[in-house]
């Protein structure tokens, strides 16, 4: 095997570590998203049940008055 094939192979080999890691990451990256979509999902469900709650009772509940030790 000359010198010139012995370098290209080398840089094939490097070139199919370096595809695959891509495709890790891009799945790690996936995989992230869909975490943070179903986050976001639950995150509006929660302010949606606690505006419900602050509608049935009335709205926003007042500052509460400090304690009479003050």
């Amino acid at each position: 095997m000359s010198d010139l094939e012995a370098r290209v192979e080398a840089l094939e080999v490097r070139v199919a570590y370096q595809d695959q890691m891509i495709d890790d990451l891009n799945q790690t990256v996936i995989d992230q998203w869909k975490k943070i979509d179903a986050l976001r999902r639950q995150l509006n469900e929660l302010l949606d049940r606690v505006q419900e709650v602050e509608d049935s009772t009335g709205g926003p509940s007042a500052p509460e008055p400090p304690p009479p030790h003050y």
